[in-house]
């Protein structure tokens, strides 16, 4: 497998699933009605229009956020990161990627303002040690404003208000917001958040690739297979373009075969936090005017014991896509007496890869015979060329998707009330 993943469609069509299955001829059409929405990609693209593909090729860039990640782990062993969604899922993704199994991470996420997770956090750093990094692309989302008040006053006060310039990086857009007040007030370092660059596409940007930076991920083995992916994907031809197959199936499933609901379910625990991503780039660009599939985070073997039930033997309205590392031969050997002694021979002498791997493709084939409609990603290795491939592919299918459904992926404008109506009741409530 030479490409950093391959893409499996086969079983989505009614050749190998029957009549829940696609038809050759409708994937056709609907792979056709992708030539134009490709087109207009390509050319906005060509404009510089396309705001998440800006800069992968920018190594200036790239470099600044490199000294900027290392002038951070020079002073202190972890980072803080205050954000949430899109400011904190694409970060969170990679850099999990890039720590691994690591016991203690280097990069710890605030992201949900839970009073009890928030103390937890606090009681457990070292202040001295500890960098803070905050992310709101407007500068005022409530719940990252809030923990990021807090978390000065805490720190301020344990080791002193003029330790805290050196300590706080605040990434946002400019202009007047209250995280730009907060650092002109105390000194503190900020990034400019490309204004034109919604959170759920800003992985590939500062906002996702410092924290992971930090971490150790390789971001420039990012970027070149995000870039690789979209110069492969966005050409005339959508035959030869994965995400544009890949929005094809998934449109024409939901046109024609009542399809509302999209399980993506990686087979490995690192790839865990993808999936969450995933879910929030699905829903906030294809949810609108009365449309879209569910999102449904899964993972892999776990899942087939929580919620396989239901996708086998429940209402056949998902598609599912699973995401396969080459994990086969990998890590311990189960011990071929003890597998014997209790009567496990099957086990004897395999690896947990292999357990990891079987339960993969049992899950694919008995999705298949009960006639589900299943995408196989394969990827030749888990590292940040393999990720960088993935999470572009799911961007632009995403994209390419919304264009054969007639809507802006780039907008979320339901949303606004509900934070309107949160910060309204904030204002009501007595002090």
């Amino acid at each position: 497998m030479s490409a950093p993943y391959e893409f499996e469609l086969d079983g989505c069509f009614a050749e190998r699933i029957g009549e829940a299955g696609l038809s050759r001829d409708a994937y056709a059409r609907a792979l056709e009605a992708t030539r134009p929405v490709l087109a207009g990609l390509a050319e906005r693209h060509a404009r510089g229009e396309l705001a998440f593909l800006r800069g992968l090729a920018s190594s200036d860039e790239l470099a600044a956020l490199e000294a900027t990640a290392q002038g951070l782990k020079e002073r202190f062993e972890r980072i803080l990161v205050i954000a949430t969604g899109g400011s904190s899922l694409g970060g969170r993704t990679l850099a999990t990627l890039a720590e691994g199994s690591r016991l203690a991470p280097s990069v710890r996420f605030l992201e949900n303002v839970d009073p009890e997770s928030l103390s937890a956090a606090l009681a457990s750093i070292e202040a001295a040690r500890t960098g803070f990094l905050v992310i709101s692309k407007s500068g005022r989302t409530v719940e990252t404003v809030s923990q990021t008040l807090v978390v000065i006053d805490r720190i301020g006060a344990e080791l002193g208000r003029d330790a805290l310039s050196e300590r706080f990086v605040m990434v946002t857009e400019p202009g007047d917001n209250p995280l730009r007040r907060l650092a002109a007030r105390f000194g503190f370092t900020v990034l400019d958040h490309d204004p034109e660059l919604g959170g759920r596409f800003a992985a590939f940007s500062l906002v996702g690739l410092l924290p992971a930076l930090f971490a150790g991920l390789d971001g420039r083995a990012l970027r070149r297979a995000g870039a690789r992916v979209a110069q492969d994907s966005l050409g005339e031809d959508p035959a030869r373009s994965a995400p544009a197959r890949g929005a094809a199936v998934i449109w024409a499933l939901a046109r024609e075969r009542g399809v509302r609901a999209h399980v993506v379910m990686p087979y490995a625990d690192r790839l865990y936090p993808f999936v969450l991503w995933f879910r929030q780039l699905w829903a906030e660009s294809l949810g609108k005017a009365g449309g879209g599939t569910t999102p449904i985070a899964a993972l892999g073997t776990v899942d087939q014991h929580s919620q396989l039930q239901l996708y086998l033997d429940g209402p056949a309205d998902k598609v599912f896509s699973l995401v396969l590392p080459a994990y086969d031969g990998e890590g311990a050997t189960i011990p071929r007496s003890l597998a014997g002694e209790v009567g496990v021979e099957y086990l004897s002498g395999r690896t947990i890869g292999d357990v990891i791997a079987a339960g993969a493709r049992a899950t694919a084939d008995a999705l298949g015979n009960r006639a589900r409609p299943v995408r196989l990603f394969r990827l030749a290795r888990l590292d940040a060329e393999s990720l960088g491939a993935l999470m572009m592919h799911f961007m632009i299918e995403t994209v390419i998707t919304a264009g054969l459904s007639g809507v802006d992926p780039f907008d979320q404008p339901a949303l606004e009330e509900g934070k309107r109506l949160a910060r309204d009741y904030l204002r009501e409530m007595k002090r």
